[in-house]
């Protein structure tokens, strides 16, 4: 996830757009996993508006908004690659330190907050890629699709291993310091489905992020991929939603739960739905922030995406847990759409005004003096 601080003059406004939209979808995604049962997720649910919404939340948001959120640390990458060259200081000893804090984070906010998190499986996948920061773009696209055999590879063990790593605890029902003991519990197997689940196409689209970087994508609508991404856009979103509406029929009641074959086939077709979704998307959102300027305090909301990310779930919790208005198991999906569209907006809001007058958010600000060895 890109961790950048306020907005400064002449910042190309696109990928503060692309953050505000992942930070919405991930919200829509992860609200459910904070507010209901890890089985509510086996079964389908009773309600007919229940059952349109997590349908749709699994064909159009599930595995696509964090996709961009990795999209965009890889292009983070290069960018600070090139501030530390232009102020001749070493990038490896800021990457370093600055990987390192962004896996304390995570770890913290796994226990703490959400074991879903991202944020340590983005450090150690920032090891992998940072090697390959000086390869050229088309080197690192081709890495790219390098991992889609391996994220096939890796979501039918998934699919193989699923009953096994789900958790059936019911996490932010409980009390704090309980939830976060039943969060410490869950975490490995918790980690060990998101690695699978999201490895590899993590690590496709840093690349993809690194390479668009270093061809000036976010630059000019005239730049070859940006002309590539809009002459492509009507058979992304053709062929992405087709997938990925054969993923939630597969993964759901639409096809019957003992056609085993077709939830292995479900996530196997993920592999390609996902990544043509999300470029779908981001195509989408490119030709939005050329006609139109979103307002301040949603830019930066998206230039301080790391601290709107852990206020999402730090919200959730005051919702839905036991410690909180204790609302944990007692919504549907459809409810809990709204729930989670108030929680982002919210989490974005708070964290603007926070920005606005100290610049950043807290998080960046903590972020920023351990890379830097400075003081927040």
């Amino acid at each position: 996830m890109p961790l950048s601080g306020h907005r400064s003059p002449g910042r190309n406004p696109h990928p503060d757009a692309v953050r505000v939209a992942a930070l919405m979808g991930i919200c829509i995604v992860n609200v459910p996993f904070m507010a209901l049962p890890v089985e509510a997720s086996l079964v389908p649910p009773s309600a007919a508006l229940d059952q349109v919404v997590a349908f749709l939340v699994e064909a159009l948001f599930q595995a696509k908004f964090f996709l961009l959120f990795s999209f965009l640390f890889g292009w983070s990458l290069h960018q600070q690659a090139q501030s530390a060259q232009r102020k001749g200081v070493s990038f490896n000893r800021r990457q370093t330190r600055r990987l390192s804090g962004l896996a304390v984070l995570g770890a913290l906010h796994a226990v703490l907050v959400f074991n879903g998190d991202i944020l340590l499986l983005y450090a150690l996948l920032g090891l992998v890629i940072w090697p390959l920061r000086q390869r050229d773009p088309a080197t690192l696209m081709r890495i790219a699709l390098t991992m889609v055999p391996l994220g096939a590879a890796s979501l039918t063990t998934l699919g193989i291993l699923l009953p096994d790593t789900l958790s059936s605890s019911t996490t932010l029902g409980a009390g704090y310091w309980e939830a976060t003991r039943t969060r410490w519990l869950d975490w490995p197997g918790t980690f060990a489905f998101l690695l699978l689940f999201q490895g590899p196409l993590a690590f496709a689209a840093f690349a993809s992020g690194l390479a668009a970087a270093k061809s000036g994508f976010f630059d000019t609508p005239l730049n070859r991929g940006r002309v590539s991404l809009n002459t492509g856009l009507p058979w992304l979103i053709f062929f992405g939603v087709t997938f990925n509406l054969y993923y939630a029929a597969a993964m759901s009641w639409v096809i019957p739960p003992e056609q085993g074959l077709h939830s292995l086939a479900g996530l196997v077709v993920l592999v390609l739905g996902a990544p043509l979704l999300s470029a779908a998307y981001l195509g989408l959102l490119l030709k939005l922030t050329e006609r139109y300027t979103l307002p301040h305090w949603l830019i930066r909301a998206g230039c301080n995406s790391l601290s709107v990310y852990v206020l999402q779930g730090i919200l959730a919790g005051a919702v839905f847990g036991g410690y909180g208005l204790g609302l944990f198991g007692t919504m549907g999906q459809g409810a809990l759409f709204f729930v989670a569209i108030a929680v982002a907006v919210l989490s974005m809001a708070i964290v603007s005004v926070l920005a606005k007058r100290f610049k950043r958010g807290p998080l960046e600000a903590l972020l920023r003096a351990w890379t830097y060895g400075g003081r927040p």
